[in-house]
């Protein structure tokens, strides 16, 4: 339960910004509550997001079943070319139609929120699709990562889907963190 409560504190905008200034001296505090009910309720939230950061590979129940991410708004709304000659190199977002565009596919709704979400720094999404362009971006630690498909998978359109869908919950669930902390 510990767990579950220091992440439900801890994995949000808004612990880093009140803590800002005890971060920048590499002090993690972690606020504690002497109500039971305020206890149950913050690590309740840090373990369903342990579930959906895991990608439902941990803290599974009846209601986290095992590997199920839930679906989420975004969707591939224009399939990406799997034709060896048009392998994406590049990707972009376009804020008003809310709209990831991956070579010539397609993925929306996709909230600006998703799109910009970090840690430490590193952008979720951007970093993902970096790392399966054509011309792969990213860290690279071995000749085995010049090993690369050919083609666009589906399996990469529903890899990218469950990422924006994490995404999409783990955003939409920072008020209510927000309101936890504050109690």
């Amino acid at each position: 339960d510990f767990a579950g409560y220091v992440y439900g504190l801890l994995a949000q905008p808004e612990y880093t910004k009140r803590f800002a200034d005890e971060l920048a001296s590499k002090e993690v505090r972690v606020p504690l509550t002497k109500d039971g009910s305020v206890f149950s309720k913050v690590s309740n939230f840090g373990k369903e997001l342990i579930w959906l950061h895991t990608y439902g590979e941990r803290l599974n129940d009846a209601t986290h079943p095992k590997g199920k991410i839930p679906h989420g708004a975004a969707r591939c709304t224009k399939a990406v070319s799997d034709a060896e000659d048009r392998y994406p190199n590049e990707f972009r977002y376009t804020e008003n139609t809310k709209t990831l565009h991956v070579g010539d596919g397609e993925f929306a709704p996709v909230s600006f929120a998703v799109w910009k979400f970090e840690v430490s720094g590193l952008k979720v999404v951007q970093s993902w699709l970096g790392y399966r362009m054509k011309d792969r971006s990213g860290k690279k630690s071995s000749p085995l990562d010049g090993i690369r498909p050919r083609t666009w998978t589906r399996d990469f359109t529903s890899e990218l889907l469950e990422l924006l869908w994490v995404l999409e919950r783990t955003v939409a669930g920072y008020e209510k963190q927000k309101q936890l902390l504050e109690a």
